[in-house]
């Protein structure tokens, strides 16, 4: 995660912060007045842990490699020790600190083609390792937003949450009509910590880029900042999921619970309790019959459609948020989608270059890719850009992506390269809009699932995002066309573009079909 030197200046620099956060730590001793605080709830404390951590993985960074030569398998190796054991460390911190800090360490976790391996399968188990409040805490948020009482507002309430997240946790309970519902209960410190996290971060950042020139990861703290008040509100959380039900209301197999208004607030979501398994889970899917490529495959739909032609995204779809079920009445499968408190809304122009970028990218047109990432702000850095993007090798890339076949060599070269080109992606990470941050995000999430359930690259995903982006670009020749007669040509190209991609579908089905492999063995050879 760190760009490497051996120079002695550096480390007379982290002397001299060392210092500075030493003083700053002692100095603040005076905020322990408070005795009915937890000690780990204190600001000063928070920002002592994180600043010790940063100077001991700083230093380590700093002295690990004197008397070991750059290139080496010594070398190698002692680096792959120092990214595991920083990680670790990091992910200590995250752990104490809670909240806001174990949110940013999920992302971090998420991000499996740009960061080193040894951090992300090290924060990775972040997911699992969220707070719980207790009942007497969760019963004051109920009293201080609902202005009632448990017994007042349920017939039964499930003391053991059905999960806890960084920020909050879920209880099942049950109304007094009889529904089931699931309350999603915000951690009642989160709120007052998280501004002063964003602060400790963006200061212990600044400090690190000092240190290490290279190290360019100021667009977290940016993130942060702008998404963390979002996340936090959870009336916003309830119009987005209102929002995405209605507008992907197409698809039948997409189930959004239903949000109860009357029993909702901005730390309070009380919501329609869905079950199922998570979407990972593949031996859930195979005790239920449920059938994985149809599920990778609506979810690469729903995430097309949300991207490509909407641009109103999910920016949040790790396993504990996407859900699959048997429909309790129609006993069709379904995608239950969770936790709609983070999306990102593309600007058009962001939106349509991005489309065309995808269809370049699909189709191999590499003057496409070229022109499309400058539009997106990737400049000289567009092949490391298309890399990134698609976690494909360059070679994949120049031969076009729907038509390479992933390969473990080329995700071991990937992950090699992520360590190598970390400055170079750290650079580009600050140059592309910000809308584009969480959108990898997203696209990792969502190839980790892929590759969980061994669904990555399969020519269905790439028909359905081409599907979706030729109707996205002819949507917007439509608004701009001045006559009938042009609005008609847009219409009859869209047609016919999609009528393509159909045969293709079907072709690539027949291809596939035991049957069809079965009539061919039985044709005689020289008909083959």
């Amino acid at each position: 995660m760190f760009v490497f030197s051996r120079s002695p200046r550096m480390a007379a620099r982290l002397l001299k912060l060392s210092s500075l956060a030493t003083a700053a730590f002692a100095s603040s001793g005076f905020y322990l007045y408070n005795k009915q605080l937890d000690l780990s709830d204190l600001s000063v404390v928070r920002f002592g842990r994180a600043a010790a951590t940063t100077v001991v993985i700083s230093y380590d960074y700093l002295t690990a490699f004197k008397h070991v030569e750059r290139g080496t398998e010594e070398y190698s190796s002692l680096k792959s020790k120092v990214h595991r054991r920083s990680a670790e460390r990091l992910r200590d911190l995250c752990c104490a600190n809670r909240g806001t800090f174990i949110k940013v360490g999920q992302h971090l976790g998420a991000l499996d083609y740009l960061l080193p391996e040894e951090y992300t399968s090290t924060l990775k188990v972040l997911h699992s390792r969220a707070p719980q409040s207790s009942m007497e805490e969760i019963q004051q948020v109920i009293r201080e937003d609902l202005g009632k009482e448990l017994s007042e507002l349920f017939v039964s309430f499930e003391e053991k949450p059905q999960g806890a997240a960084s920020l909050a946790q879920v209880h099942k309970a049950v109304l007094h009509d009889g529904r089931t519902v699931a309350l999603k209960i915000q951690h009642p410190k989160v709120q007052t910590q998280s501004s002063k996290d964003i602060m400790v971060m963006e200061v212990l950042l600044k400090a690190v880029h000092w240190l290490f020139p290279d190290f360019a990861f100021m667009w977290l703290v940016e993130e942060a900042k702008k998404n963390m008040p979002l996340e936090l509100d959870f009336l916003n959380e309830g119009h987005n999921a209102e929002k995405v039900a209605s507008m992907l209301a197409h698809f039948p197999f997409l189930k959004v619970p239903t949000i109860h208004w009357d029993l909702s607030t901005k730390r309070i979501l009380t919501m329609e309790f869905t079950e199922g398994g998570q979407v990972n889970d593949k031996n859930y899917m195979k005790k239920h019959g449920i059938n994985v490529n149809e599920i990778s495959e609506n979810l690469g739909k729903l995430y097309s459609e949300m991207i490509f032609v909407h641009g109103f995204v999910h920016c949040d779809p790790h396993p504990g948020n996407v859900l699959v079920r048997k429909c309790p009445r129609s006993k069709k499968t379904e995608i239950v989608l969770l936790d709609h408190g983070l999306y990102q809304a593309l600007q058009p122009d962001f939106r349509l270059n991005y489309c065309r970028l995808w269809m370049s990218l699909i189709k191999g047109d590499m003057s496409g890719v070229e022109r499309y990432s400058r539009r997106l702000g990737a400049g000289d850095l567009y092949p490391l850009f298309a890399c990134v993007l698609t976690a494909r090798s360059w070679d994949a890339v120049n031969a076009g992506i729907s038509s390479v076949p992933v390969t473990h060599a080329e995700d071991v070269e990937i992950r090699t390269n992520a360590a190598l080109y970390l400055p170079q992606i750290s650079d580009l990470l600050n140059r592309v809009p910000r809308q584009m941050l969480l959108l990898l995000k997203t696209n990792d999430l969502l190839r980790g699932i892929e590759t969980t359930l061994q669904t990555r690259a399969a020519s269905s995903s790439f028909i359905n995002m081409s599907r979706c982006c030729i109707r996205a670009m002819a949507r917007h020749k439509r608004s701009r066309a001045r006559s009938g007669r042009r609005r008609l040509q847009i219409a009859l190209t869209e047609s016919l573009s999609l009528w393509k991609l159909s045969v293709y579908e079907l072709f690539l089905w027949l291809r596939g079909s035991v049957l069809v492999r079965w009539l061919a063995a039985l044709l005689p050879p020289f008909l083959h």
